[in-house]
């Protein structure tokens, strides 16, 4: 009788290594690896390898990093994404992806399960969960860290009497996930929000520049599509800016985190290109939205992230949403300049073709075309309600 299959998403980290053993001992299962290059540095060969030394059936290593860019990156780019107006949500926005690639793998496969390596307290288990029911009702999920509840110490003493090798140690008990759009860091010193994190936690903003210097983004459409002038797939723009902006040691982020499962976190990331390029498009937005639009798409901007963030990415709700946010991406052309100085940026420049920035109406200046006179009966007009009703006694004096 065949043995029925699980496709488990693959880091290589402690968790998922752990993973493939407990599986094939808990449930007596064969286990087909998944592992996803969205920009995390990884060499997939030695991933590959690595499940197939640990005795999984098939390893799939897939080099998804222009999908995650276009259907994923692009989408909250234009949406000015950032959970808690802090976090441009790197590990939310590729959930939904790995998700979509699991239930692909597991109907090739024709797996009866699907399997991951999120805990119980983390926001990941339900973005991943709730991705994979969207797409595939029928599909059972199999959570081994949700499950075996090890404390880190028993998961490594785990691993080390399984001869499993691992990335971390009692030492170095950091867990790490990495994509092109950020870089997030858990565990150990950490978790008390009271101490500061250490320098070696850092691997992408390091202060290696301290002159100040000046950056040039264009945008078509809200998309990036230059950096200083020079037009690059939008891959190694993210890949040059993350460079760049965190050799003046920009990106860092510590905070304090509403998780969706109802539990505070101190979350640390690194996340220098999302950072420059978000303020970059509001700062542009900024100069060719009319003030109504700009306004109401800030508010629905909140609850775009909240969405992400939750793990509903194929929820209808925020696909309409997406459909509002691309809408208003027709006239966001144009070139943003930024500064950067240690630690910090600003936005000290933007021009676009579409601007509704007019320097005669603007101006202080002697010869500005901006009627006075009309601005009196305009306050009359818009505040006539108001005295309408103290009129009648609506204030007390």
């Amino acid at each position: 009788m065949e043995r029925e299959k699980v496709v488990l998403a693959y880091s290589g980290g402690l968790d998922t290594s752990v993973a493939i053993k407990w599986l094939m001992q808990k449930y007596s299962i064969d286990v087909i690896t998944l592992t996803v290059d969205i920009g995390q540095g990884i060499d997939l060969n030695e991933i590959k390898n690595k499940a197939e030394n640990l005795g999984v059936e098939k390893a799939y290593v897939l080099d998804l990093r222009e999908e995650f860019i276009k259907d994923y990156i692009i989408p909250a780019i234009k949406s000015n994404a950032m959970y808690e107006r802090v976090y441009p949500l790197a590990t939310a926005l590729s959930r939904p992806l790995i998700a979509k690639y699991l239930v692909k793998v597991a109907k090739e496969n024709g797996a009866k399960y699907v399997a991951h390596g999120c805990t119980g307290k983390g926001n990941d288990q339900v973005r991943i969960d709730l991705g994979v029911k969207a797409l595939a009702p029928d599909l059972e999920i199999i959570a081994p860290v949700r499950e075996w509840n090890f404390s880190r110490e028993e998961e490594i003493e785990y691993a080390i009497e399984n001869n499993i090798p691992i990335p971390v140690s009692r030492k170095n008990p950091y867990s790490i996930d990495e994509n092109l759009w950020g870089r997030s860091i858990e565990g150990g010193i950490l978790e008390d929000p009271w101490q500061e994190p250490p320098e070696d936690i850092y691997l992408w903003t390091k202060l290696e520049n301290k002159e100040p210097s000046y950056i040039e983004i264009t945008f078509e459409k809200g998309i990036p599509v230059k950096l200083n002038g020079v037009e690059k797939d939008l891959v190694g723009l993210i890949e040059e800016l993350n460079k760049i902006a965190g050799s003046y040691g920009i990106g860092r982020i510590d905070h304090i985190e509403n998780r969706l499962v109802g539990i505070k976190s101190r979350e640390i990331y690194e996340a220098p290109a999302a950072l420059v390029i978000i303020k970059a498009h509001e700062a542009l937005e900024d100069l060719v939205l009319p003030r109504e639009l700009a306004h109401f798409k800030r508010m629905l901007e909140d609850k775009y992230a909240e969405l992400v963030y939750y793990g509903l990415w194929f929820d209808p709700f925020r696909e309409a949403l997406q459909a509002f946010m691309d809408k208003t991406q027709e006239r966001v052309t144009g070139k943003v300049k930024i500064k950067l100085i240690p630690w910090s940026f600003s936005i000290v420049g933007r021009d676009s073709p579409y601007s509704l920035y007019d320097h005669s109406l603007a101006t202080y200046d002697k010869g500005s075309t901006f009627s006075t006179e009309s601005a009196v009966g305009f306050i009359k007009l818009f505040g006539l309600q108001n005295y309408l009703y103290a009129l009648k006694g609506g204030k007390n004096a």
